[in-house]
């Protein structure tokens, strides 16, 4: 089995079809579907059945998914260890990332890593709370930035440092005009969170918790930005990061009082996974920078 074939098997049980594997590999059709036909002939037993006209992995094709990702896996770190000691000062570091710190923490981490190694290169990936955990466990990247610490026995993490959380309120809403708040004035009226899944959902109902209220969820969405805009719109109140990177804000952000609003971002890795040279040094400078960055409340 070569990897060009692991590739392909690969790219089709993530839901590509043979056409849209072949053309990304440049390869034709046929040959594509020739070189998995010799992989279950191989293993000696199907790996896809079709559905509708899909296809779908069998029971014996999810367990070797599984396998198969781990060699290409290895494959590719061995590669990329390679590289990081013939190319002095180079390297590929893969990171993810939650979106809200795409205009800020990311390229801040970046710029002062590359002023020391200039040659080393990024892949980023922007996702929610679940797709940072599922990209470290597969393998798609060394290192994700998160909005909490992950409980997962095979992650480790740090905290880098909390984020305070501001009470964002139409422009028009009764609250506007002031700087502070309690959580608990606007108990009674709607919220809009991000779905259940992501970090800042736990953390707003949490918060609400504490000060005696479960929030009434009007509105859910996947980005933060999309919440500041609707409630800018005014179809609610949420608990949202202050906007950065030279943003402007859609709506007014207050300091609560009555409850410490605050979220973790953390960074975390795959604990028995040996990081290629460029990963590990950009572990240890987002270690230390972090503990540079002041991120107030005022």
């Amino acid at each position: 089995m070569d990897l060009e074939t692991i590739r392909a098997f690969l790219a089709v049980a993530d839901g590509s079809t043979v056409t849209e594997t072949a053309e990304r590999a440049h390869r034709t059709q046929p040959a594509v579907s020739r070189a998995l036909s010799r992989l279950e002939r191989e293993v000696g037993t199907p790996l896809f059945q079709r559905v509708g006209r899909g296809l779908v992995l069998t029971p014996a094709g999810r367990e070797l998914s599984r396998h198969a990702r781990d060699t290409l896996d290895a494959y590719e770190r061995g590669v990329r260890s390679v590289q990081d000691i013939t190319v002095p000062g180079g390297g590929f570091v893969p990171v993810a990332f939650l979106h809200t710190l795409g205009t800020w923490l990311v390229p801040e981490l970046i710029r002062g890593f590359r002023a020391e190694r200039p040659q080393v290169r990024f892949d980023l990936r922007q996702h929610g709370d679940a797709g940072l955990i599922d990209d470290l466990l597969n393998g798609v990247v060394d290192l994700a930035i998160t909005g909490d610490r992950p409980q997962f026995a095979p992650l480790e993490s740090r905290r880098l440092f909390l984020e305070p959380l501001r009470l964002v309120v139409p422009p028009d809403h009764r609250l506007a005009a002031r700087r502070t708040a309690r959580l608990a004035d606007v108990a009674a009226e709607q919220f809009i969170a991000l779905k259940p899944g992501f970090s800042l959902r736990t953390v707003t109902e949490d918060l609400c918790a504490q000060v005696g209220f479960t929030p009434l969820i009007g509105f859910e969405g996947e980005e933060v930005e999309t919440l500041r805009g609707l409630v800018s719109a005014g179809l609610g109140v949420a608990l949202l990061p202050e906007p950065r990177g030279g943003a402007a804000p859609a709506a007014p952000s207050l300091r609560i009082t009555d409850v410490r609003a605050s979220r973790e971002i953390g960074l975390a890795w795959v604990r028995d996974r040996n990081l290629p040279p460029a990963s590990e040094h950009f572990r240890e400078h987002a270690l230390r920078t972090s503990r540079l960055i002041h991120v107030t409340d005022a």
